[in-house]
């Protein structure tokens, strides 16, 4: 039940009292606003290191041929190491169990691409539709390449969202006719990707139409593919070990040869970010937990201060009639409402920083920092019960003490 008398009352001791309740409030605050930063930068840290590895599949793995480095069975060193359309089916034979997407590339650099006098220089690449997944691309207008395109080596391509706004601006480009190198594609696509810029400024094109256009023969440029989700990371690594030494006997390279062939998995990467970031959670969790004490701490002492300075007002009370249950209470709401506006405004003052400091912080490898409400109101709720207890312990103590005893305290 709401006592107006009481609130009054409340008031009129911190009005009273403007020191000594600024000093309280100020201590819950920066603890709180010091939380608050801890977390939101801490948080940044790991939005950095998401959106780096958000441009691929985590599964995924990417093989990339090069040029030998040493002889092998009476083949001289130096030898190129030409990817062809047997070595996809070679592939997708052999590892059927272990492959989920599966695609081909052939990568075109500095290609012009020209629409109504706008014109640009982009990535083109070759794909299969299951290219899609590995890239992690998220179709935002019409469709990704299909394997009728393939089939038909159908003039169509799927272009980057920033591809779109390059040379048609704010007008879709679905639909549209574009001119690559001097050919012309039409858009039946635009996509956007967790990448960032350099991803988003790709046109996907059928691999069938881009060997045609690019490549003599059956060459292509590299394989991508991921793996099936089941496999722990230790048996993606051991498959991407194999897939390796399968892919060195066919083009008859020397097991130590590194050159010739690199296959990057993307798994061991994707642990060793879980594992950073796991350490990174805990370092938080602990600075977090530090500040909370400390502020648990400072509340404590400054109400043990409190109701010490108090003692001969509280024995005044008692003198009047006061119950020791109604001295407690006062004490206790007191603490509570103190707390809590204190919690709120190093929380508003903490998220008011975060947005202010934001962009700044992105050199030092910090994108975003900000914090979810919960664990601040969290932290807030577990300072209001310390000084909840913080004044109800001391407060009981008072309130057991005589009157005559209590206006006798020096």
């Amino acid at each position: 039940m709401f006592d107006l008398d009481r609130w009054r009352e409340i008031f009129q001791t911190l009005s009273k009292n403007k020191l000594r309740t600024a000093l309280s409030g100020f201590t819950i605050a920066f603890a709180i606003l010091l939380f608050t930063l801890l977390f939101g930068i801490g948080n940044g840290l790991k939005h950095f290191f998401e959106r780096e590895f958000a441009g691929d599949a985590s599964n995924s793995i990417y093989i990339f041929s090069g040029n030998t480095t040493k002889p092998f069975k009476g083949l001289q060193s130096g030898r190129k190491v030409q990817f062809r359309n047997d070595d996809t089916k070679f592939i997708n034979e052999k590892f059927e169990e272990e492959i989920d997407f599966f695609s081909p590339n052939i990568q075109r650099n500095g290609v012009q691409a020209i629409y109504k006098g706008k014109q640009n220089r982009y990535t083109v690449r070759g794909v299969y539709p299951d290219y899609q997944p590995l890239e992690s691309a998220v179709m935002e207008d019409g469709r990704f390449i299909t394997f009728l395109d393939l089939k038909k080596r159908a003039k169509v391509v799927a272009i980057g969202r920033l591809v779109e706004e390059d040379l048609f601006g704010v007008r879709s480009a679905l639909g549209k006719n574009i001119s690559l190198d001097g050919i012309s594609y039409q858009v039946v696509g635009v996509f956007s990707d967790p990448g960032g810029d350099n991803d988003e400024r790709m046109i996907y094109t059928p691999f069938s139409t881009a060997q045609g256009m690019y490549r003599e023969n059956d060459e292509l440029d590299r394989f991508g593919l991921t793996y099936n989700p089941k496999l722990s990371v230790d048996k993606a690594l051991a498959f991407s070990n194999l897939l390796t030494k399968v892919m060195k006997e066919k083009h008859s390279v020397d097991p130590r040869d590194q050159g010739a062939l690199r296959v990057i998995n993307y798994a061991e990467g994707a642990r060793n970010v879980q594992s950073f970031m796991l350490v990174l959670n805990v370092i938080i969790l602990f600075i977090g937990i530090g500040t909370l004490i400390a502020g648990v701490i400072g509340i404590s002492n400054i109400m043990v201060y409190i109701v010490k300075e108090r003692t001969k007002e509280l024995g005044i009370r008692k003198a009047l009639g006061a119950t020791p249950g109604s001295i407690i209470s006062m004490i206790m709401q007191e603490s509570i409402f103190v707390t809590a506006i204190a919690g709120y405004t190093g929380l508003m003052a903490g998220v008011f920083v975060l947005k202010g400091i934001g962009q700044r912080l992105e050199k030092y490898f910090i994108i975003d920092p900000s914090v979810e409400t919960y664990v601040v109101v969290g932290a807030t709720v577990v300072l209001i019960i310390a000084g909840t207890i913080a004044g109800y312990i001391p407060a009981k103590r008072a309130a057991r003490i005589k009157p005559i005893v209590a206006l006798n305290d020096e």
